[in-house]
């Protein structure tokens, strides 16, 4: 079944500004995100999704109540949302493997939505910029194809990436927005930043470095903290060469909740 937009077909391929041109209700609401103000997000209710992860729950969680994820240049961050139960996933997508990254996304919808009757697949993608290596329109393209290829209706709601997201300064290029949260009970979506990156933020970081292909794809887009982040990753990675003996004895999951505080706790390992 088709990616739609108002109930129209989405015609592929074309640019992220074709499609808006061809679909002014998505230029308005590229705008309206983008005039929004940054808001910065406290540990209380949040989840935080790093790059090539995926994050699903709906409003009956009583522990997490939004989603999001940030230091998106190239990569696009992608929400989709039942309408029906309110089940939302957020994953930051660096074109490692759109295909598959795509069907994790439906995958892990439908197993919270298996016995929902009405509402629809909603989906908003945000991120990337008018890079030079092209790599922001590579990965929109892939998106927008993988997502008309399932055979599930699923409409497009927001689409703020590459030309949609870019401004230009001293002649660069950089993302406008980087960053966004969702809010699972409302269903807002709203420019945002993150101090809390938990749980074992350095050792996801050191997952998503290891499996990647490069360090940076825009270098000269990253934010501040980029290099001391990338630093801090390889030295963790110099400290656990071995991480599945050390850090997961007898390969037990590490398992975590959140306080009251909305911070991370770790709990006792699982029982083999």
């Amino acid at each position: 079944m088709p990616l739609l937009v108002e109930g129209q077909r989405v015609r592929l391929p074309q640019s992220a500004g074709e499609l808006v041109r061809a679909h002014p209700c998505l230029e308005e609401r590229a705008r309206l995100l983008r005039g929004q103000s940054v808001q910065p997000v406290g540990p209380q209710g949040l989840l935080y999704v790093q790059q090539r992860e995926l994050a699903v729950t709906s409003p009956k969680d009583g522990s997490i109540s939004i989603l999001g994820s940030d230091d998106a240049t190239t990569c696009h961050i992608v929400v989709l949302r039942h309408t029906g139960n309110g089940a939302t996933c957020l994953t930051h997508c660096d074109g490692t493997d759109t295909k598959a990254e795509v069907s994790l996304i439906m995958n892990s919808i439908k197993s919270f939505s298996n016995d929902v009757h009405g509402g629809r697949l909603e989906v908003h993608l945000v991120g990337g910029f008018s890079d030079e290596r092209q790599l922001s329109q590579k990965l929109t393209h892939q998106l927008l194809s993988e997502f008309d290829r399932q055979e599930d209706d699923i409409h497009l709601v927001t689409l703020c990436v590459t030309e949609l997201n870019d401004r230009e300064e001293n002649e660069n290029h950089f993302p406008v927005i980087s960053g966004i949260a969702v809010n699972i009970k409302t269903a807002e979506i709203y420019r945002a930043s993150f101090q809390d990156r938990g749980p074992e933020e350095l050792l996801r970081a050191a997952r998503a470095l290891a499996g990647g292909p490069n360090l940076s794809t825009s270098p000269l887009a990253e934010p501040p903290h980029f290099v001391e982040h990338i630093r801090s990753t390889l030295m963790f990675l110099k400290k656990y060469p071995s991480p599945m003996s050390t850090l997961f004895p007898g390969n037990k999951a590490l398992l975590y909740k959140k306080t009251q505080a909305g911070l991370w706790e770790k709990t006792s390992f699982p029982e083999s």
